[in-house]
């Protein structure tokens, strides 16, 4: 009996796993085809996918993930070829970039993008798509040139020409020893702003720039300015004799020399023969250092030149002229001058005395007095020109600052910057308190030898020079003055004529604050 029921069981068993296999088989089937179908789906949707730059993918700053290459570019391409807005002053300008020489390379950009969207491995991708995972972040950098030269000519061409406002220099006064007031001006900062432009050029959000300047002071006048207004100087001091007058700024190597003859300008080409008188004692002074080096300060040597420069006594000039050569002393001062360049400088016979005249000991030509168009009688026995004691004492401060000049050049084994800080040292004993001097404020060092003849039957002047080193605090410069008159040259007139030019070149050197 219970081997029937059992029996009964197994066969009712059976039937029913009989009936149910199919429908396992069927839906096993189904599920398989749905998952195949999505699958299918899914590797067609990430293969689209990645047609496209991944999600959070940009290029140069700019969001192009979920879009192709072309797109892309388009995108680049409109944010960096826009125009940059400029802001300087009152004015707003729109620069195209291509103008100032920026070029985008949008090819390298989008290859390198196209490696990182192709690059990867396609399955691991596929298994994040299917994840929804989103790939990490992705920044191609900004590709570009930019031609700073460009940039910098269209700044100072399109901008900086239109909105500027330049200073404007003092001016001379006509007729007087004053400059009227310059104006500062405003001029764009070109470095900062090449630099604030290129910024906004590779920068794909802040492309407004904001430029800024520069306040410039008041421009100097100009040195021909300042020769236009010593020539005025001149002019209404109705000087009719013959002037010439020659500037050397020590700091740029700019020269003023000009020569008057009753008013007019003449040539100085080659320049005017002057009697040196006095001034030729400078040379004088040089050739004993070149003799002697820095062995020449004993105290009778030092008695000598001080008294020479300070006094302008003429015995100590033929004291130190003889211990050069007791006959032929003179005749060597010339012989230096000749040596550093000065062919207009000579002294050819020694002071003596008007009681006791000493011979000439050579007559000498030179190519300034040998001009026939115009002459200032000079002496046969010392003439100079202005550019000549001029270049002489711009020699001396020039081997005293640095070692430079001419004189170490020809005489190393003698002068050197010591020797010829000495011979400044000297100058700046003659302290007479007019001419040159008289047109400095008080206290001014002025390194100088003034020289000035009157004849001992007449007292009457022909001849007035002054030629200094001025120390200021707006530059240091060398002037040489000298003046002839073939009737007088009346001490009042000239002397305060030489003040006022003095004057000029020491106020165009030294604006006050106001101007």
């Amino acid at each position: 009996m219970l081997y029937s029921f059992l029996a009964w069981q197994f066969r009712r068993q059976v039937v029913r796993s009989s009936i149910s296999i199919p429908i396992l088989r069927g839906i096993s089937i189904g599920l398989l085809s749905i998952a195949l179908t999505l699958a299918v789906i899914s590797l067609v949707g990430y293969s689209r996918q990645r047609n496209n730059y991944p999600r959070g993918m940009t290029i140069a700053g700019v969001e192009v993930g979920g879009v192709d290459p072309r797109i892309a570019a388009q995108r680049v391409l409109q944010v960096y070829q826009s125009p940059v807005e400029i802001r300087y002053r009152d004015a707003v300008i729109h620069i195209d970039p291509t103008t100032v020489g920026f070029k985008l390379d949008i090819d390298s950009m989008l290859a390198a993008a196209d490696l990182e969207r192709v690059g990867g491995s396609f399955w691991g991708g596929f298994w994040n798509y299917l994840w929804n995972r989103s790939p990490a972040p992705v920044d191609i950098p900004l590709r570009a040139t930019i031609v700073e030269e460009q940039l910098t000519d269209y700044l100072n061409a399109e901008i900086a020409a239109r909105y500027d406002q330049p200073p404007t220099p003092a001016q001379p006064i006509p007729g007087s020893v004053s400059f009227t007031p310059g104006e500062p001006g405003i001029v764009l900062d070109i470095n900062s702003a090449v630099r604030l432009i290129e910024g906004a050029l590779r920068s794909s959000q802040n492309r407004v720039v904001t430029l800024s300047f520069q306040r410039s002071a008041a421009a100097r006048p100009t040195f021909q300015n300042l020769e236009i207004l010593l020539q005025q100087n001149i002019t209404v001091a109705k000087f009719d004799g013959l002037i010439g007058l020659y500037l050397y700024d020590l700091q740029t190597g700019q020269e003023i020399h000009f020569a008057m003859n009753k008013g007019a300008t003449i040539p100085v080409n080659p320049d005017v023969a002057f009697t040196a008188s006095s001034t030729v004692k400078i040379p004088i002074m040089t050739s004993y250092f070149i003799k002697h080096g820095a062995a020449a300060l004993n105290e009778e040597a030092s008695a000598r030149i001080l008294n020479m420069i300070r006094l302008s006594e003429n015995p100590p000039a033929d004291r130190l002229m003889e211990d050069l050569d007791q006959l032929r002393g003179p005749l060597v001062v010339t012989e230096d001058m000749r040596k550093i360049g000065l062919e207009n400088t000579f002294i050819a016979g020694f002071f003596c005395s008007a009681e006791f005249p000493c011979p000439l000991l050579e007559r000498i030509n030179t190519p300034a007095n040998q001009r026939t168009d115009v002459s200032a009688d000079p002496d046969l026995f010392n003439q100079t020109t202005p550019s000549d004691a001029g270049m002489l004492l711009t020699d001396i401060y020039q081997c005293a600052m640095n070692g430079g000049g001419a004189l170490p050049v020809v005489f190393p084994n003698k002068i050197n910057s010591e020797v010829c800080q000495q011979m400044i040292n000297f100058l700046q004993a003659d302290k007479i308190g007019v001419l040159i001097e008289a047109g400095t404020p008080e206290g001014t060092p002025v390194a100088h030898k003034h020289g000035w003849i009157t004849d001992p039957s007449s007292g009457v002047i022909k001849n007035i020079s002054d030629a200094g080193i001025v120390y200021t605090p707006g530059g240091n410069y060398v002037l040489t003055i000298y003046a002839y008159h073939p009737v007088q040259t009346i001490w009042e007139p000239v002397s305060t004529l030489f003040a006022q030019l003095s004057q000029t070149v020491y106020n165009f050197y030294n604006l006050s604050p106001a101007e």
